[in-house]
């Protein structure tokens, strides 16, 4: 039986990258539909609602191509849509590839959300200890620290652009190293494998990629 998987990002598609790594993961024959929420807008729309504060910030790539800061209200407000959508156009399996806290939404019954995963996982790995987070802004510091706190584990983050070249990658390890993590997750759908393997190699220590922990949760779900 053919599966479809669709995929919503909280951008702009094509995103060629997420829709292929997927794609390498879902078993043969696996149809791959990947979906924007903030597809149909210009530049200036999506201008022209920018994030309140860093609760409101998320990061993304407008088309793959550029990176910007966008109104995480603004895309809660249209992801529904696009979930709709990709049920619509049979998707069996869904994912809202963000590694963002969202709340409930219409439509999101049975929908993979990377952070649920990620911070499940992360709980079993590491029970207590120290989580040192890799995340794309340095405004969503406090956010995302916050997202990750639980008793018995200290939290502590270093900004690093998903678009970030292989030696600023190792100089954002080799300071997230000197908190001495015992895990970390890399905490945005648009990290790449070249960049989890420089920051492993400078840190040492486990390191969870959230687009590939998701691709292998997603051939759970198809195979």
């Amino acid at each position: 039986m053919s599966r479809k998987l669709g995929i919503a990002t909280i951008g702009q598609s094509p995103r060629e990258d997420i829709r292929a790594m997927f794609g390498s993961f879902a078993p043969p024959g696996t149809e791959t539909v990947l979906r924007g929420c903030l597809d149909g807008l210009s530049d200036e729309k999506i201008a022209a609602r920018p994030p309140l504060d860093g609760a409101d910030t998320l990061y993304t790539r407008l088309r793959g191509e550029r990176d910007v800061k966008i109104s995480k209200k603004h895309v809660i407000e249209r992801a529904p849509g696009v979930l709709a959508s990709l049920r619509g156009e049979g998707c069996d399996t869904l994912v809202f590839a963000c590694t963002g806290e969202f709340p409930p939404m219409p439509g999101d019954e049975g929908v993979i959300f990377p952070s649920r995963v990620l911070a499940g996982l992360a709980t079993a790995l590491l029970p207590r200890g120290r989580l040192g987070l890799l995340i794309p802004l340095s405004e969503q510091a406090g956010k995302l620290a916050r997202k990750w706190e639980r008793e018995g584990l200290a939290v502590f983050a270093e900004p690093l652009a998903p678009s970030a070249d292989e030696d600023e990658a190792r100089q954002a390890a080799a300071r997230l190293g000197a908190g001495r993590p015992d895990l970390v997750a890399m905490d945005c759908m648009s990290y790449t494998p070249q960049t989890k393997r420089a920051v492993q190699q400078a840190i040492g220590v486990p390191t969870l990629l959230a687009i590939t922990t998701i691709g292998r949760v997603v051939n759970e779900m198809l195979a």
